[in-house]
């Protein structure tokens, strides 16, 4: 068993190139092979959000705080809060990120494949962050 302790955890601002928005991301794992798996705690200030990216495998979000957004391309644009999961499917290009007036911090969790756990895409518009929630 390893343990790695609260104190040790690493924490690094969200890269400009895939961020809008003050973004902070605590404690980034990818555990060795064969093991696929890596992760790390994201957590957005209001008004931050992701770039559209996508995943190779799927992507599990686990919301500790706050409230935010998340799209896939195509869909509705959809709120989450604190205590929600959120599972999005492999190759589906989307966003996620906290709403303009409340912060969100979310534990992510994805599979890397060909080494690689992600592909950034263009940012989201402020128009595309902005635009109308899903009704229900």
């Amino acid at each position: 068993m390893d343990i790695t302790r609260k104190a040790e955890l690493k924490t690094v601002d969200g890269p400009s190139d895939y961020f809008t928005g003050k973004v902070t991301i605590t404690g980034q794992f990818q555990r060795p092979a064969p093991s696929r798996v890596g992760g790390a705690i994201v957590h957005f200030e209001p008004g931050a959000r992701t770039a559209w990216h996508s995943h190779p495998a799927r992507q599990t979000l686990i919301v500790t705080e706050g409230v935010g957004w998340t799209q896939i391309e195509g869909g509705p644009k959809l709120e989450f809060r604190a205590g929600d999961v959120l599972w999005c499917p492999a190759e589906h290009k989307h966003w996620h990120g906290a709403t303009p007036h409340e912060g969100m911090t979310h534990i992510a969790i994805q599979e890397s494949v060909d080494g690689s756990p992600v592909t950034w895409m263009e940012k989201v518009t402020d128009a595309e962050y902005l635009a109308p929630l899903a009704q229900g």
